[in-house]
């Protein structure tokens, strides 16, 4: 079964190509670009620049770029890799994920300038995918240096806030998010075309929402600071700035900025439960979905999904079951080890599924698992047993956040290598 999982996971990811994607969402001929039934002429236009930001940033530059030829693009690509093949017409830069560094600094001033001073005739397209908010990243204030902005990256990752809470902050600390993008290309025509990482009622935090306008406010930024107990944490300059209560507030919807802008979401988790599910009930499994563990600690979703998938085993008797979910969890980290909360998550199931028929997989569909290089993990009942004769101690593993280093030593681990898409985390438990 261990086997079957990780085929449904390749399977997956493989139908969630960007380039698959784009063709079938963005459509153009005879000059006019279709995405998602909205149709834009592109012939009124002197000049369309592409600005691409993300983890699929290259795919979706060299895609975009190749569906509305004869026509011309050029602009920016900004990914944590080099494009495996040259973008004609792009300046390409490699920026700090999941921290930012000094290219995502310079990228961001290059992304500045691309917009400034730009007309009604000009079209700017916006292609934003997950790993956005640190790829490309300048601070609202130059008194926050790169040492303060990638110290700020590293607490939120680590403190327990969940993505959404995350780029609230990010979005106010920043001098290109939260709508500051939009607003700056201000009169020109804008269409953001993205890839979600975030949960679906946010689409305004993918990449922290550079050309979205921001339904958080300054308040919520002081709420969540102090709720966390960030406050004493923060970089000097940034403390400084909450303490006086001197952040400025992001633009808002119906703000001018965005009176000729349009969003399109192209691929989000959805997406990838709907394929993951069609590939199960292809098996003729009796499958279920249950989307409500999104943000919950690991071990709150594990026991609970655990037994509503031995609820469905009882009510569908001689019947393989399978539970499918998504999003993200937390996970806070506690040791020094290797992993993530994908593998935090099935290593959590293991002493529960133990001699109980259940096999379980958990894995980002970016192909990475927190600070480790693998996508997430494989469990089965088996698992306990064979971790005991290798005399590995889960609780030790979880304790020290070494989740990778469990699995790896017992084969288990799920290794895709970066696919340059994400579209959050994809969960598969079976019973037989």
């Amino acid at each position: 079964m261990k086997l079957t999982l990780r085929e449904l996971f390749h399977s997956t990811l493989k139908n969630l190509s960007l380039d698959r994607v784009m063709d079938s969402k963005v459509i153009c001929s005879d000059r006019v670009i279709e995405v998602n039934g909205e149709r834009l002429d592109l012939k009124p236009f002197k000049k369309i620049l592409v600005v691409a930001i993300g983890k699929a940033a290259p795919q979706m530059a060299g895609a975009f770029s190749r569906i509305v030829a004869p026509d011309v693009v050029s602009g920016v690509v900004i990914a944590p890799e080099p494009p495996v093949e040259p973008l004609r017409h792009f300046m390409a830069y490699t920026g700090g994920h999941p921290y930012p560094d000094a290219v995502s600094f310079y990228a961001a001033g290059v992304v500045r300038e691309l917009l400034d001073d730009l007309k009604p005739y000009y079209l700017v397209v916006y292609l934003l995918s997950g790993g956005g908010s640190a790829l490309c990243e300048r601070p609202v204030s130059e008194q926050i240096t790169l040492d303060d902005s990638r110290e700020l990256y590293r607490l939120l990752v680590t403190c327990g806030a969940n993505i959404v809470e995350m780029n609230v902050l990010r979005k106010h600390l920043s001098a290109i998010k939260g709508g500051r993008l939009a607003e700056r290309a201000h009169p020109a025509r804008q269409m953001t075309l993205y890839v979600s990482d975030v949960p679906p009622n946010h689409p305004s935090t993918v990449a922290s929402g550079p050309t979205m306008p921001d339904e958080s406010t300054v308040d919520d930024c002081y709420e969540i600071a102090s709720r966390l107990q960030l406050m004493e944490r923060f970089p000097e300059p940034i403390r400084k700035m909450f303490t006086e209560r001197s952040i400025r507030e992001t633009p808002k919807p119906g703000d001018e900025a965005f009176s000729n802008s349009s969003w399109h979401c192209l691929l989000d988790n959805q997406s990838a439960i709907d394929e993951l599910e069609s590939a199960a009930r292809a098996r003729e499994w009796h499958v279920e979905t249950d989307l409500s563990v999104d943000d919950w600690p690991v071990a709150k979703a594990a026991n609970h999904l655990l037994r509503r998938l031995e609820r469905m085993r009882q009510e569908n008797p001689g019947r393989t079951v399978a539970l499918l979910t998504g999003g993200e969890l937390s996970c806070p980290v506690t040791g020094a080890g290797l992993g993530g909360r994908n593998q935090a998550f099935v290593l959590d199931c293991v002493p529960k599924i133990s001699g109980k028929n259940i096999a379980v997989l958990s894995a980002g569909t970016d192909g990475i698992d927190g600070n480790s290089p693998a996508a997430g993990a494989v469990a089965d009942s088996s698992t306990l047993d064979r971790a005991q004769e290798a005399g590995l101690d889960p609780e030790d593993f979880q304790r020290r956040s070494d989740s990778f280093h469990f699995f790896e030593r017992l084969g288990d681990s799920l290794i895709s290598g970066a696919t340059g898409n994400n579209v959050r985390d994809i969960r598969v438990l079976v019973a037989w």
